[in-house]
């Protein structure tokens, strides 16, 4: 059986890909194959030719040409986000799934390739997910008179898109990956070792956090406590992102650019955690507690400097890409840190990043709150109920 190749779906003239606020490490493009040919005579005519025509269609909407946006375009989008080129893509992966899944249960004639087409299936579910999310996260243009900003329509369904791609992710490691034999799954392409999926999953829940901080932000009813669990719980999964990326040897561009990614939001989620963290030790009474506030407040300070840098250096790996004007969190950070920063550090530490954060009290650490949405296979097509 042919498999899903792993190419971007977008080289883009001058290796650019424009402005990204959710990384999507490419799509994984199929590449053309004939089912009568790798089936031969042990299926109905019917059941290959549907078989063949349905993934076919899969390989026009995403080969190059096809109808899928790249990150570069800003179109306009569906009120659930992605536009009608990707809802077209992601009901036609949909179509194929039930028709692949008999195909899988046929163990005569599927050992791990068949299983090789469904993990590939729903990585690209998955992304087509992530790159909804990018979509509705992408700032509208400001005029003279309004900074950039996201809807809150748009900010809500970002998190509902977030919760379903790690759904996807989540079973492709715990129902799918299990299917394949050790050798063969020792051989998967990089991007679907079981590390990168769980950090992409995990890349999801944090971004998903990231979006309900925000909200937090701008409501008048969330407390100080409440906003400093969301930033603890972004740290965390950013962190587990990092252990989960970190030991693959992802020698392409996009996976050393995915790392960065990474390793940026893992920097710049500490900033929002510290940030909050120093202004619930400023409530305490005492010495003590108003110099570990300061500390914590230092420590958001030089963790903002320092996921500049991180940024930056997302931004100048290839293929090139650019953020978007600043909103949400970050925004809010980057005008509030300094201020409450200063006034509250006396005498700033001359010292070293590495002294400023290791003299940083620790975080509280709490239950994560978002989980993947429960996905679950669809039944078999009917089609197959005379094949079995």
């Amino acid at each position: 059986m042919g498999c899903l190749l792993s190419t971007p779906d977008y080289t883009g003239e001058n290796r650019n890909v424009g402005e990204i606020v959710v990384f999507v490490p490419g799509l994984r493009i199929p590449k053309a194959m004939d089912f009568s040919g790798q089936l031969g005579d042990g299926f109905s005519r019917s059941l290959v030719d549907r078989l063949s025509a349905l993934r076919t269609r899969i390989v026009v909407m995403t080969t190059e040409g096809g109808s899928v946006p790249s990150p570069k375009s800003r179109k306009t989008t569906t009120r659930h986000g992605g536009g009608s080129a990707m809802a077209d893509l992601q009901q036609a992966l949909e179509d194929y799934l039930p028709v692949l899944l008999g195909l899988a249960q046929t163990k005569e004639t599927c050992m791990g390739n068949c299983w090789y087409e469904v993990i590939s299936v729903l990585h690209l579910m998955a992304m087509l997910s992530l790159r909804q999310a990018n979509l509705l996260l992408l700032p509208k243009t400001p005029s003279e008179n309004y900074h950039s900003k996201v809807s809150e329509e748009s900010r809500r369904a970002s998190v509902d898109i977030f919760l379903k791609a790690a759904g996807y992710l989540d079973f492709a490691v715990q129902n799918v990956l299990p299917q394949f034999p050790a050798q063969l799954r020792k051989d998967l392409p990089l991007d679907l070792a079981e590390g990168v999926l769980r950090a992409l999953c995990q890349q999801a829940l944090s971004q998903g956090v990231d979006i309900q901080l925000g909200m937090a932000i701008d409501s008048v009813k969330a407390t100080t406590a409440v906003k400093r669990r969301l930033a603890c719980e972004m740290v965390t999964y950013w962190h587990q992102a990092q252990q989960s990326i970190t030991s693959i040897p992802l020698a392409n561009e996009w996976g050393e650019k995915h790392k960065l990614f990474v390793t940026w939001k893992y920097i710049e989620s500490k900033v929002a955690a510290y940030y909050y963290h120093g202004l619930i030790l400023e409530e305490g009474n005492g010495e003590r507690s108003h110099a570990m506030a300061a500390a914590s407040l230092q420590a958001a300070d030089e963790f903002l400097r320092e996921s500049k840098k991180a940024c930056e250096a997302f931004n100048e790996a290839p293929p090139f890409s650019r953020s978007p004007p600043v909103w949400g969190t970050i925004k809010y950070l980057m005008e509030k840190l300094p201020k409450d920063a200063s006034s509250n550090v006396k005498e700033k530490d001359p010292h070293s990043h590495e002294r400023i954060t290791h003299l940083a009290p620790a975080l509280p650490e709490f239950a994560l709150s978002l989980k993947p949405d429960e996905y679950r296979f669809p039944p078999v097509d009917p089609s197959w109920n005379n094949e079995l």
